[in-house]
């Protein structure tokens, strides 16, 4: 087994490469003047069970190029089975058609993936459980819950926890990470979007005073949602409010507005390189997800189950 990774996520390829206990496999991953995108793997990998760490995050096209023009590398230096592992998958919002004349770039992506030459896929938390099916290579969807709930009872378990999702379309996710805290009360907040990158809340579903809220999310990108939730509860009466969310893409000002909010904490894991982004932000927590990422890799190359890691 080896583990290669490109340019956009080294602190947590070197993470997983630890818990592994194998090395980096040596390659150079650099641009042409022009900025073309060239890859020479500087060892052999005839035969090996390789996987690639690439996420598809800020500079997504960029990173895209890497992760294909690897895997490329690695199929015509005859490895035996090749496994992208994309932490964060850019381009999972664009999963279905929301108006008329518009792509489904999720489906896109996968195409160049599989047909770059990827025998297997492993992810975090897809925007889409439905995503798996865009590709026809096996696909493996890991859920970053596990992590979290076990962080939740750590540090906030005496709390009077109730779990909120700041959408009506997260609500499997929420009931998902309500489940693991001892079925913890469940809220969710009604929200009306009138633009793209906008949101307002509209109501609370359920009783949170005297809560102590944990919202749940996928993807942090403008942190509005969140920010504007979090408001939401607490004139609703919560005792406070914290946001766990799995990739945190913080566009903009979003560090800003979190440090702003109503937020007393939002916790990210570093499946996004933003350890620069959120330098200095006393109000944002990196949770690492290397252990469970480097757990799920090492059952692939064993051929042993990887669903058993969230029983």
């Amino acid at each position: 087994m080896k583990l290669m990774t490109g340019n956009s996520n080294l602190p947590l390829a070197r993470d997983v490469a630890s818990y592994l206990e194998i090395p980096l496999t040596q390659a150079s991953v650099r641009r042409f003047a022009d900025e073309e995108v060239f890859v020479e793997i500087h060892e052999n990998v005839r035969g090996e069970d390789v996987f690639v760490l690439q996420s598809t995050g800020y500079p997504a096209n960029d990173n895209l190029m890497e992760l294909l023009i690897c895997i490329d590398a690695l199929k015509r230096a005859s490895a035996r089975r090749i496994t992208a592992v994309i932490p964060y998958f850019g381009y999972a919002r664009q999963d279905r058609k929301p108006g008329p004349r518009t792509p489904i770039s999720a489906k896109l992506v996968a195409n160049l993936i599989t047909v770059a030459g990827a025998n297997r896929v492993l992810s975090i938390d897809l925007h889409a459980g439905q995503i798996q099916g865009f590709f026809d290579i096996p696909t493996d969807n890991l859920f970053g819950a596990p992590v979290m709930s076990a962080d939740i009872e750590a540090r906030y378990g005496d709390r009077n926890l109730m779990v909120v999702s700041p959408d009506v379309g997260g609500v499997v996710r929420a009931r998902a990470l309500a489940k693991r805290l001892n079925n913890a009360p469940l809220a969710i907040v009604d929200k009306r979007r009138e633009r793209a990158g906008e949101s307002e809340v509209m109501n609370i579903i359920g009783d949170v005073e005297g809560r102590f809220c944990i919202l749940i999310d996928d993807i942090v990108d403008s942190a509005g949602t969140l920010c504007n939730a979090a408001a939401a509860l607490k004139q609703s009466g919560a005792e406070g409010v914290i946001a766990y969310c799995t990739h945190g893409v913080l566009s903009g000002g979003a560090v800003a507005r979190v440090e702003g909010s109503a937020l007393s904490e939002l916790i990210i894991t570093d499946s996004i390189g933003q350890h620069d982004v959120i330098k200095g932000a006393e109000r944002i927590r990196l949770l690492t997800i290397a252990p469970l990422l480097g757990e799920a890799i090492k059952r692939i190359a064993d051929e042993s189950s990887v669903s058993s890691l969230f029983d």
